[in-house]
């Protein structure tokens, strides 16, 4: 993700933090700052949110190790103001798998709030039912028995915001996949989406009467999160009727080892492709795109060998694979272009813009067989 850097790894892992995940801390300053009149509460407000976003990343590497535990690589977790983001690079085969994987994040967050309730004590956890909201009086102030009472309830408000059945939250996630036990998971996805987007409807309105616009902001969040996993199970069902080997450029143009940059800049100029095979005979040995090209230019004075710039290790996929995996693929290795081949024979390469213009193409094609076919039903 943009505008982040990593500040750990856990278990293989990368944590990142996203730059406007600061503005969380300056929330807690000012709200804890606030509540005090002292820069001791403030500080006290930072560490809260420091120890808060804690468990918001035990609860990411959670899901994290559930995924890798099937197969599943995981690029990395990004934290930001309004929480933290796994990057799993593909959603699971199973339903059983993805069920396991989005109940492992709040599972953790459940271990945690089982233990500083212990620590706080029965009793005053206790207080949480007395209705005087998560922290009670005398409570307000910088202490260790506040941060403890003030973590438990945010773990517990934690739990029972991820169960909410709103796709993509981890709630809707398990609904899904209880559904598509049985539904299939592009029908299991339209319902758990719809799902998603009228309780995000109703969190909005209440937020916005509210005055609670945070509450506005996971509204919208949870509105578009669900319908962008629609749009990606209709691309993956669209996307596996064709074959990898069906989509790449039969006439593309390559370069061979003695040509220099200037020449890929004038294929830059004067066509529209965009990466390059640099052949030594009918074998290729690097990839070249228009982002190595740009950056050569920027750092090098003198006019660079293709092979001074070309990027040796490049990911090799079948003719016969669907589009659908070679896209994820692409996601599981962070590339945007790979080598296809049929056996040891290379026949080109495919970008994932050639992919989201096949799918462009191929759902034309279908929603033009589907009006032919109710027009012949009439």
């Amino acid at each position: 993700m943009g505008w982040s850097f990593k500040i750990a790894e856990i278990s293989g892992i990368p944590i990142r933090v996203h730059v406007t995940f600061f503005l969380i801390l300056v929330l807690g300053a000012v709200q804890w700052g606030g509540i005090t009149g002292t820069a001791e509460g403030a500080l006290f407000g930072i560490i809260l949110m420091v120890l808060l976003f804690t468990c918001v990343t035990l609860h990411e590497l959670g899901h994290s190790i559930a995924a890798r535990a099937f197969g599943i690589p995981v690029r990395d977790i990004t934290l930001l103001p309004l929480g933290g983001v796994a990057q799993i690079t593909k959603n699971p085969e199973k339903p059983i798998h993805e069920l396991i994987i989005a109940a492992a994040g709040p599972l953790v967050n459940v271990v945690i709030a089982a233990v500083l309730f212990v620590a706080v004590g029965a009793s005053m956890a206790a207080a949480m039912l007395d209705g005087q909201g998560l922290l009670p009086a005398g409570l307000n102030q910088p202490s260790l028995e506040t941060l403890l009472f003030w973590l438990l309830a945010a773990n517990i408000s934690l739990v029972l915001f991820n169960l909410i059945p709103a796709f993509p939250l981890d709630g809707g996630r398990m609904l899904r996949a209880v559904l598509a036990m049985g539904l299939g998971y592009p029908r299991a996805t339209r319902i758990a989406s719809t799902i998603g987007q009228v309780i995000a409807i109703g969190l909005g309105l209440f937020g916005f009467l509210s005055g609670n616009f945070i509450l506005v902001l996971i509204a919208v969040f949870v509105f578009f999160g669900a319908g962008q996993e629609t749009a990606m199970a209709e691309s993956k069902t669209v996307l596996r009727t064709r074959r990898v080997g069906d989509t790449y450029n039969r006439h593309a143009i390559t370069l061979n080892i003695g040509d220099r940059v200037s020449r890929v800049v004038d294929y830059l100029l004067t066509s529209y492709q965009p990466d390059f095979a640099v052949m030594q005979g009918s074998r290729p040995i690097g990839i070249i795109t228009r982002a190595d090209v740009l950056r050569s230019l920027s750092e090098a004075i003198n006019d660079a060998y293709v092979t001074e710039i070309m990027r040796r290790d490049f990911v090799k996929v079948e003719a016969d694979r669907p589009l659908d995996e070679v896209q994820q693929i692409m996601a599981e290795h962070n590339q945007r272009v790979v080598a296809v081949y049929e056996g040891d024979h290379f026949l080109g390469l495919v970008s994932i813009e050639d992919i989201s213009e096949a799918f462009t193409i191929l759902s034309f094609m279908q929603r033009q067989q589907e009006a032919r076919l109710a027009g012949a039903g009439r």
